[in-house]
C-alpha cells in the first residue's frame, strides 16, 4: 500500500495476539455523529412503544429514521439477520427478531437494541422499556441493569484497563440484595469500522486486568441481567436468546470513546452528563 493509503486506515494496537482498532481524534467524531443517528433511534422507538403496536411497526420506525440522517442500519442484513433493530421482549435478552406478527401488551418489557452506519463508522445502543407501569420487580430490574451500564462507563478512563469496566459492571450487579444473574457468554466489544471487534468486554471479573484504556479506543459495553437463573438458550431461529428458566431479562448499551478528557458517551444526547455524574465523572461532550 502506499503511504497516502496508509495514513487513511484506522490505527491498530496488538493486544495478545489480536488486533484492536485505535482511532483518530477525527474518526472519534465521526464515530459521535453515527452514534446521534442510533440515539435519535432509539428515541423515535421507545416514543412508540404501547399496546397493541407491533415489533415489526417499530422495527420500521428505526430504519426510517436511520435512513432519514442518510445513515444505513448496521444490524439489517447481518450475518442474514432481517432487521434494523433487534426486539427482545420480556424472557428473551438478546437478538429477538422483530415481526409484524408479535404484538406488544401492557406489562412487557423490550428491550430495543440498534445501531447505524454513518460514513463508514458504526454506533450501537440499547435500552430496555416496560410497556405501560412496570412492576415493582421489573422497575428494580432495568434500574439495576442500567445503573451498571453507567458504572462501567465511569471506568472508561485513559490509562485504566479493560476489566475495570467489566468488574465495575459486575459489582454493581452482585450488590443488590436479589440476586441477579449476570448472563454469560454474551458481552461488550470494540467497535468502529466494523460492529463487532476486538475485545469482548465481559460483564464481570477482577480490575487491572486485559488491554490498556487508551485514547483512540471506542467500546460497546452492554450488561445483560436477569431475575433468575442466567443460563441461555438460543431459539430455533438461530437468533433469539432466552432465560433457560423463562425469567425476565434487561439489557442497556452505550457506545463510548476513551479520550484524554474522559469517557465520551457516543450513543447518549448529551455525551454521557447525566448518566456519569453520579460518579464523579465529567466526560468529554
Amino acid at each position: 500500500m502506499t503511504a497516502e493509503i496508509l495514513s487513511r486506515l484506522p490505527l491498530l494496537a496488538k493486544w495478545s495476539g489480536r488486533m484492536i482498532q485505535i482511532k483518530t481524534p477525527q474518526e472519534i467524531e465521526l464515530m459521535r455523529a453515527s452514534g446521534l443517528v442510533t440515539a435519535g433511534a432509539i428515541a423515535a422507538v421507545k416514543a412508540a412503544v404501547r399496546p397493541g403496536v407491533s415489533t415489526g411497526e417499530l422495527d420500521a420506525i428505526a430504519e426510517d429514521h436511520i435512513r432519514s440522517k442518510g445513515a444505513v442500519p448496521n444490524f439489517l442484513g447481518y450475518h442474514g439477520f432481517t432487521g434494523t433493530i433487534c426486539a427482545s421482549v420480556n424472557h428473551e435478552i438478546v437478538h429477538g427478531i422483530p415481526s409484524p406478527e408479535r404484538r406488544l401488551v401492557e406489562g412487557d418489557n423490550i428491550s430495543i437494541d440498534c445501531g447505524a452506519i454513518l460514513k463508514g463508522w458504526h454506533s450501537d445502543s440499547a435500552v430496555t422499556v416496560t410497556v405501560g407501569e412496570p412492576s415493582p420487580e421489573d422497575a428494580a430490574l432495568l434500574e439495576v441493569t442500567e445503573r451498571s451500564m453507567w458504572a462501567g462507563l465511569a471506568r472508561a478512563l485513559a490509562g485504566g484497563r479493560l476489566t475495570d469496566i467489566s468488574a465495575a459492571v459486575g459489582e454493581t450487579i452482585s450488590a443488590e440484595a436479589h440476586p441477579y444473574g449476570i448472563v454469560d457468554n454474551y458481552g461488550g466489544h470494540g467497535i468502529g469500522t466494523e460492529m463487532h471487534q476486538d475485545p469482548h468486554v465481559l460483564n464481570y471479573g477482577r480490575p487491572g486486568r486485559g488491554p490498556k484504556l487508551v485514547p483512540g479506543l471506542a467500546l460497546a459495553i452492554e450488561p445483560m441481567v436477569t431475575v433468575g437463573d442466567p443460563t441461555t438458550v438460543e431459539l430455533e431461529d438461530g437468533w433469539t436468546v432466552v432465560t433457560k428458566d423463562g425469567s425476565r431479562a434487561a439489557h442497556f448499551e452505550h457506545t463510548v470513546a476513551i479520550t484524554p478528557e474522559g469517557p465520551w458517551v457516543l450513543t447518549a444526547e448529551d455525551g454521557g452528563v447525566a448518566g456519569l455524574a453520579p460518579y464523579g465523572v465529567t466526560p468529554r461532550t
